[in-house]
């Protein structure tokens, strides 16, 4: 029973602490923090944040997989649980100017990854809303 709770007892001491269970933030973007997710966490785990669910699109913009990549493994030297996602809409606009371009073929390849669970946050809206085949074929 390895990490798991096996059995709870009344406890007859004082504390003057309390154990809480730690705060899962669900929508975040590290890196518009400007901070590495290591640094990241180090202030948010003073907070009560023990974890993070974040869609790296941002740095996808710039960087592309590579960017990914980077906080995933950074990511993994810290106390803190991310769970990452596959940015879907890299660029979010076909009008915005970007270092980087996620495909069919790349959103494939970053869910290969067992840290990538999920495809991020749908931004092209109108892509759904008009039928786009690449906006249907990542959906």
């Amino acid at each position: 029973m390895e990490n798991k709770i096996s059995k709870i007892e009344e406890c007859s001491e004082d504390f003057d602490s309390y154990i809480i269970p730690g705060f899962i933030d669900a929508h975040v973007h590290v890196e518009s923090s400007m901070l590495t997710p290591v640094e990241f966490a180090r202030t948010a785990i003073l907070h009560g944040t023990v974890a993070v669910v974040t869609d790296p699109h941002e740095i996808a913009n710039v960087l592309g997989i590579a960017g990914v990549n980077f906080m995933i493994e950074n990511g993994k030297i810290s106390p803190m649980k991310f769970y990452f996602s596959a940015p879907s809409c890299v660029p979010a606009t076909p009008f915005e100017t970007s270092g980087a371009k996620l495909g069919i073929a790349e959103l494939d390849e970053l869910l290969q990854r067992d840290e990538i669970k999920y495809l991020g946050e749908f931004m092209n809206y109108p892509g759904v809303i008009h039928d786009d085949e690449e906006v249907n074929a990542k959906l």
